[in-house]
């Protein structure tokens, strides 16, 4: 098959770090941490640019003597993006990132890595981290979308695409039959008014597009999907009891092995709210790639990620029929043209591209998006 080239501004630079000081740096810091004379040293191999478009990740190795013994620890460090950098969100709260990742391993078998040391003041990195355990296994990439071809999902066989699919959404089953998530996870409500969490996770979305447009002209598209959700906000007895929601749910998030999730990461959008911000996501994240590939008129994998075969899944893994979600399609399509306005604001600073003079053209959703807002009367 002819494969046909990314969209332009699928990669791209995130961080103006000077990765060559990290290591040093990094050791001075473990040698606070660990037991004298452990005398640490640290490699850095990479940042990872095929997945994800806001964090900065270091891929590490740490080696140090504890109890007699040298040993070496494959780590990742999840650092926040300097404010100079055009991050894509208002605030990283990596305190918040770290406590969710730690309590999910304590309290459920979701697989994620283990966290080490968390770093909030700053000083180290210049902007806070923490490090956590590496995890070995493959993601359904993001550059060039997996939908593409020329990858191991997509020349898997069905029978293995569909586990992979049934197991991720048993991971979202998984995370939303916490128990008392409010109690467990109250520092991750948006601290925006609302009659609803929900209403207040609209609220935020709503900052996050003020804080978007600072830098850049506004959206239409946006502004008229903001006028739409607001006036349309499900009923709580709609939204259903709040759980923890990942926020991110998207298979490129996930390390497998063997078509199965061995870690499940970026936990910078988790929030609490209704179980179908997680499922539409998941459904939604998809779509995208998939209206990519039908515009570049590749056969893509249309059979996969199906909307009724995840909702029947969902509803048998935890017996919650979710109803209509087009109110959360619109409400994840809108997030990602925000995230693509943040992102093409930094392609800008890092002069990758010149800024557009119509800011919609960076929105690789804008048809799928367009599309459901039509169905919708919006």
């Amino acid at each position: 098959m002819t494969q046909a080239p990314p969209p332009a501004d699928l990669k791209m630079q995130r961080s103006s770090r000077d990765a060559a000081r990290v290591p040093e740096v990094l050791e001075g810091w473990l040698q606070g941490l660990l037991p004298a004379h452990a005398e640490p040293e640290v490699v850095l191999h990479s940042g990872i640019d095929s997945n994800g478009m806001s964090s900065e990740t270091l891929v590490l190795d740490a080696t140090w003597t504890e109890g007699g013994s040298r040993d070496t620890v494959p780590m990742v460090a999840r650092v926040a993006p300097a404010p100079q950098d055009f991050p894509v969100f208002p605030r990283y709260e990596l305190g918040h990132q770290y406590e969710v990742i730690r309590q999910v391993g304590e309290l459920t078998d979701v697989p994620v890595p283990g966290v080490r040391w968390l770093e909030e003041s700053g000083e180290v990195l210049g902007t806070p981290f923490f490090l956590m355990d590496r995890v070995e296994g493959v993601v359904p990439p993001d550059v060039l979308p997996y939908p593409f071809g020329d990858n191991w999902l997509f020349d898997a066989d069905r029978t293995d695409q569909r586990r992979l699919q049934d197991s991720t959404v048993d991971v979202l089953a998984r995370l939303h039959a916490i128990e008392d998530p409010l109690g467990r996870f109250g520092y991750l409500a948006p601290e925006q008014d609302g009659e609803t969490l929900l209403h207040r996770n609209l609220a935020k979305v709503r900052a996050w597009y003020d804080f978007a447009v600072r830098d850049l002209a506004p959206s239409p598209t946006v502004e008229r999907a903001l006028a739409w959700l607001e006036a349309h906000v499900p009923t709580a007895e709609e939204q259903g009891d709040p759980v923890l929601c990942w926020g991110d749910a998207r298979i490129g998030n996930v390390i497998y092995r063997d078509f199965e999730p061995v870690a499940v990461l970026d936990w910078e959008m988790v929030t609490l709210g209704p179980r179908a911000l997680d499922v539409s996501w998941l459904l939604f994240a998809h779509q995208v790639f998939e209206s990519i590939v039908g515009m570049l008129e590749l056969p893509g994998m249309p059979h996969f990620l199906r909307e009724e075969d995840v909702v029947a899944t969902y509803a048998e893994r935890t017996g919650v029929e979710l109803g209509d979600l087009d109110w959360y399609h619109v409400y994840n399509g809108l997030q990602w043209c925000i995230v693509f306005m943040r992102t093409g604001a930094r392609q800008v600073h890092f002069g990758e591209i010149e800024m557009p003079a119509d800011i919609e053209s960076l929105f690789h959703c804008k048809p799928l998006l367009e599309s459901i807002l039509a169905k919708v009367g919006a």
